[in-house]
């Protein structure tokens, strides 16, 4: 059995890699990635390792764990690799898919089956893409994925040892150190609830009420560390932070109706249908290895998303933790197929399920020759490479289909996304265009020690990251300030296209003020709907007449 686990790890890891470390570098870097980014090379360039700041200004919205993850990868590779930087969340994301596996043997499921949950989780969609963008949400429930491992040695084993609490607690830590309590309430809560429900708490055994205690004070001292730390030095900053953060969760901020995030199982894109069938209590509950076991997940899901639901505050990113039971939970529903359907219903949903993935696979050649030609002209091997791929695996899928190889057919459907990973990623830069590109680094030939660059009221993160330097904002009596009592003879500033006359008519009669240039890091036309304003600036230089 030992040497089964280790095969299974094995082949758990070399599937991460391919699906979260190939193309690593191929996806822009968005808003949040930016923050982070830049708080990681501002504690390497600044010391800012505690007090964390974001272009300069102090920043405690978020943990620091991520960011101190990534400051390490970029201190000793440098901040000019993208992909470098975002290391550290592949780590964390297969920490995350090897611990699943593992707990999933803790629910007496398996060995075989473990290992399909493993690859379950791995290729749902939004789980591999947050495990390739170096944001926090991943971070957290990966840690609280691995307390949780270590969580139920302690509430279901009379023979646990010191070791699970300590290792427990230090990921619980981890996990209040990547972004607060929010897998606590997503992830924890739920987990606690549906165990109770399901397998019934029983402390009787002293040890176990002294190792979950251990538990507790290792994770919420650790956890809280930082923020004790900061209120301590910068109460004012941290309060401030801290009311605005809670007003966005109860109040109006992205309010969004309760049954929003109900959809949630599309999410896990391949597994979309297998998913929604899984969560069908009256259908899987006689066709289940261990229905102990799969109503806990059931269950586990089910809590997480409502709790999740009732949080007037909703974003698309948010529902990750719900994902994680979930691919727990589909992968009961994949057991059962993968022993055989026993009527023609369960054939049906089969040959949809699987069947519609492989005749994707064989379309992709037809929708990216026929629909975006015109497109991809410039990637032309790309194109030929990743629809050979996806065809090939795609056929290959119906006739394993067809001859009932189920498990082989099942294994298709991961190369099908590893091929997605290998082959279509790269296609990403004939999509993602914009003729009027204009990075912020070309403005260095402007900016010499002589002249600072400042951001006119308002400050882009991806700017500031793409500068590679501190950007502040400035405002008009920050201009005059500049320009007068710090005695500059001239200086750059960065401002939206409807500012540029209003600067110029205002500040024309004192100073010379001329547009020299623009900038625009925007990854898509102006014509598409994800062309953000917020993007792009007109540069201008202001200096004095008499200079």
């Amino acid at each position: 059995m030992k040497n089964i686990n280790t095969k299974h790890i094995v082949l758990l890891l070399c599937a991460s890699i391919i699906i979260l470390g190939i193309n690593l570098g191929s996806m822009p870097v968005n808003i949040m990635e930016a923050r982070n980014f830049i708080t990681a090379r501002e504690m390497v360039q600044d010391g800012h390792w505690i007090l964390t700041t974001l272009n300069g200004e102090p920043r405690y919205e978020k943990p620091p764990l991520p960011t101190w993850m990534t400051a390490f990868f970029g201190y000793l590779f440098g901040f000019h690799v993208v992909s470098i930087l975002r290391i550290s969340v592949v780590l964390v994301t297969i920490l995350l898919v090897i611990y699943i596996y593992k707990f999933s043997l803790k629910l007496s499921i398996s060995s075989q089956a473990s290992f399909h949950n493993g690859l379950i989780l791995l290729t749902s969609f939004y789980i591999y893409f947050a495990g390739r963008d170096n944001q926090w949400d991943i971070y957290c429930h990966s840690f609280m994925i691995v307390s949780i491992f270590y969580l139920w040695n302690i509430i279901r084993f009379r023979n646990a040892t010191l070791k699970n609490a300590i290792l427990g607690g230090i990921f619980l830590a981890f996990s209040i150190l990547s972004k607060g309590p929010i897998s606590l309430y997503a992830l924890l809560l739920p987990f606690l609830i549906s165990y109770g429900f399901t397998y019934k708490f029983n402390f009787k055994n002293k040890k176990s009420y002294k190792l979950l205690i251990i538990y507790l004070v290792i994770g919420l001292l650790g956890g809280i560390s930082w923020s004790v730390y900061i209120h301590w030095m910068d109460s004012e900053h941290l309060n401030s932070m801290a009311k605005k953060e809670t007003s966005r969760w109860i109040n109006d901020y992205n309010s969004k109706s309760f049954f929003y995030y109900w959809s949630f199982f599309t999410q896990s894109g391949i597994w979309t249908i297998s998913a929604l069938l899984a969560l069908i209590y009256p259908y899987m509950k006689n066709k289940v290895s261990n229905l102990k076991a799969y109503n806990f997940t059931l269950l586990w899901t089910v809590l997480s998303l409502f709790l999740l639901s009732i949080i007037p505050e909703k974003k698309v990113r948010y529902i990750l933790p719900t994902l994680i039971p979930l691919a727990l939970n589909t992968g009961f529903y994949i057991e059962y197929i993968l022993n055989g359907v026993k009527n023609k219903l369960d054939n049906i949903f089969l040959k949809v399920n699987f069947g519609l993935v492989g005749l994707i696979g064989m379309a992709y050649p037809f929708i990216i020759f026929l629909g975006f030609g015109d497109t991809i002209y410039q990637q032309i091997n790309w194109a030929i490479y990743s629809s050979m791929a996806l065809f090939i695996v795609g056929i290959s899928i119906i006739i394993l289909l067809k001859k009932k190889f189920l498990y082989n057919a099942f294994y298709s459907l991961i190369l099908l996304q590893c091929m997605v990973i290998v082959f279509v990623f790269p296609l990403a830069k004939s999509f993602l265009y914009n003729p009027n590109y204009k990075s912020v680094k070309e403005l260095h030939r402007f900016t010499t020690n002589k002249m600072s660059l400042y951001d006119y009221k308002y400050m882009s993160p991806e700017i500031v990251w793409d500068y590679g330097d501190k950007i502040p904002p400035i405002d008009d009596k920050g201009i005059e300030k500049q320009l007068v009592l710090k005695n500059e003879n001239y200086i750059g500033v960065l401002c939206f296209q409807k500012d540029t006359n209003y600067l110029i008519n205002k500040l024309g009669g004192i100073y010379n003020v001329k547009k020299v240039s623009y900038i625009d890091l925007n990854t898509v036309s102006p014509q598409n709907k994800s062309y953000k304003d917020r993007l792009v600036r007109d540069f201008l230089i202001i200096y004095k007449k008499s200079y």
